[in-house]
């Protein structure tokens, strides 16, 4: 059915959905079972419609202009209400979607759950792909703009209408090289801070609430830097006498790499794990579907590793 007012076909924007998410015509064309030709042509009226160029070459990839960035958000969330709009009673027929989801979420989180994500998705609805984003470095309003469709892990988001929903909380444990000095004997708060530390952060920090905990006992530990990816950590701590964090839950991504963990000597703050998203997303019946997958994976106690504690990474 098209639907048009003033000349305007409304479901372009359909169109201009995937071919900003794809920033590609011939995988647009594909994701919408179109030619290349037929989408190309489309791509024009959209162009022409809008009075941009929507996506412009650069080298051998295209990429969206300013505008098209500026009005993602705003196409998405029209796509996705009359998605819902158009789905009877609130049902969905897994083994026919087709969708395209992106979920935003620490790396060290997504080696740890994304498997068994990726093989339920794919058991239930075949047609589904799963896009995992690794978080930024700067604040981006992702889940508002339309850039990602959920966040799991640590939710930090400061956008009013995000909703989220706690799922579990986490703790953190220490993590250092077999034969690390710290572990003969008792580790204790001033034998910890005593060590030179390593910090994973996608902000680049050098500070957190271990540094916090240690003050309120009058000890300091010297931070030899930080690494903007956490799995990146456990290499650099295999090979030298730095002490790195990460969540009980990951604990199989450090035992994967021969390294050791001990309990740390503090009494540091829980994390508080779960997952948002944009209210645009409630009366969607296969974004539903993905948070109900996501929250039975999240709050399995044993994990999909095996692990007998939730996971995910230090921010």
């Amino acid at each position: 059915m098209r639907v048009t007012q003033s000349g305007l076909d409304l479901n372009l924007l359909v169109a201009l959905d995937v071919l900003l998410e794809e920033s590609s015509v011939s995988r647009a064309a594909a994701r919408l079972h179109l030619s290349e030709p037929a989408m190309s042509r489309t791509l024009g009226r959209i162009r022409k419609a809008l009075g941009d160029p929507v996506l412009v070459r650069a080298g051998r990839v295209m990429v969206p202009t300013p505008h098209a960035l500026a009005v993602r958000g705003e196409v998405r969330s029209v796509v996705e209400r009359a998605r819902a709009l158009f789905l009877s009673g609130g049902q969905v027929d897994l083994p026919t979607l087709t969708r395209t989801f992106t979920v935003l979420a620490n790396d060290a989180f997504t080696a740890v759950t994304g498997a068994a994500l990726f093989s339920r998705v794919t058991r239930e609805a075949p047609g589904v792909r799963l896009r995992f984003l690794a978080e930024s470095h700067v604040e981006v309003p992702a889940l508002r703009e339309g850039v990602a469709d959920l966040e799991l892990g640590v939710i930090d988001t400061r956008s009013p209408e995000v909703h989220v929903e706690h799922l579990y909380d986490e703790r953190m444990v220490a993590v250092v090289r077999p034969g690390h000095p710290l572990l003969r004997g008792r580790p204790t708060a001033r034998r910890f801070a005593a060590a030179d530390h390593l910090i994973a952060s996608r902000r680049g920090r050098l500070e957190g609430p271990v540094d916090t905990a240690l003050a309120e006992q009058g000890l300091s530990r010297r931070v030899v830097g930080s690494v903007g990816s956490f799995p990146a950590s456990l290499f650099v701590l295999r090979e030298s006498d730095l002490v790195g964090l990460l969540t009980a839950r990951a604990v199989p991504l450090a035992a994967a790499l021969g390294l050791e963990t001990f309990d740390i000597p503090l009494d540091l703050p829980p994390l508080p794990f779960g997952m948002a998203w944009h209210p645009r997303h409630d009366a969607d019946p296969a974004h539903a579907w993905l948070r109900d997958r996501a929250r039975e994976l999240m709050t399995t106690r044993s994990g999909p590793s095996g692990a007998s504690e939730p996971s995910g990474p230090p921010r």
